[in-house]
């Protein structure tokens, strides 16, 4: 399978164009993956447009390639979200890389109330670009065509907003909130996702769950309560099953 690497942009790229890969991308396409003329690779804009051609040429760290086939994905609705609770160890981290691979459309960081790891001051937006390094490098791996965006990190009170129908903390008008409770009544693999709204939001607790205080606030802002099984799945975990449930629901996979 070819390998894929990303650019900023592919406006006006059709079959027979020639396009330049070089910055970072063309580095480790030259010198760690040790491209050659002749093979073949993908390059994406993050947005949806692929390119698939043949290696025409090699610089110090860039290559050029000649397209052979154009590919645009449309935006999926509703959008797929990740709320992830901050926690600790890395756990946050390896659900992001794995909800990115899922197919993940957007993730958003949340500082929980049972959080133990925080994110506060210069360490807010060092954490977003570390979250935002570790989607890019998940999208390249899954051949996504489009890169999920990581949102600003969002409290509670930003969710209920969203869990009113407002945008706020990198959610959109519209997206309907589920909070993943294994206390719940509703299974997530019954329930009927709503087809009509723009994003739906699948939110994760830290290391000790959804706060009842949490629950009951988003809940009664509009939010939904399920659950995965009779199982508690880590918050590394619960995540990314969750999104290949409704990926299967939504007849994607």
């Amino acid at each position: 399978m070819a390998s894929q690497y990303l650019v900023d942009s592919l406006e006006d790229v059709s079959i027979g164009s020639v396009v330049v890969l070089d910055g970072p991308e063309g580095r480790h396409a030259v010198t760690v993956t040790r491209v050659r003329a002749g093979e073949t690779l993908r390059i994406a804009d993050g947005r949806g447009t692929v390119v698939t051609g043949t290696v025409a040429s090699l610089g110090k760290d860039t290559l050029t390639l000649t397209v052979s086939s154009v590919d645009v994905e449309p935006r999926p609705l509703p959008a797929l979200v990740l709320v992830q609770a901050l926690a600790k160890g890395g756990r946050d981290e390896m659900a992001v890389q794995a909800a990115t691979e899922i197919g993940a459309d957007a993730i958003v960081p949340w500082s929980a109330s049972r959080s133990v790891s925080r994110w506060d001051g210069p360490k807010i937006e060092k954490g977003r670009a570390r979250w935002t390094a570790i989607v890019h490098e998940a999208a390249k791996q899954s051949l996504r065509a489009r890169v999920p965006e990581t949102g600003p990190l969002a409290t509670t009170a930003s969710l209920a907003l969203a869990a009113g129908g407002a945008a706020a903390a990198g959610l959109e008008e519209r997206t309907t909130l589920v909070l993943l409770d294994p206390t719940a009544d509703q299974r997530l693999s019954t329930w009927d996702p709503p087809t009509d709204a723009a994003a739906i939001a699948l939110v994760v607790g830290p290391e000790g769950g959804i706060s009842e205080a949490e629950l009951e606030r988003l809940e009664s802002a509009g939010a939904v309560r399920a659950r995965l099984g009779a199982s508690v799945l880590r918050t590394s975990t619960a995540g990314p099953a969750a999104l290949a449930i409704l990926q299967a629901r939504l007849g994607r996979w």
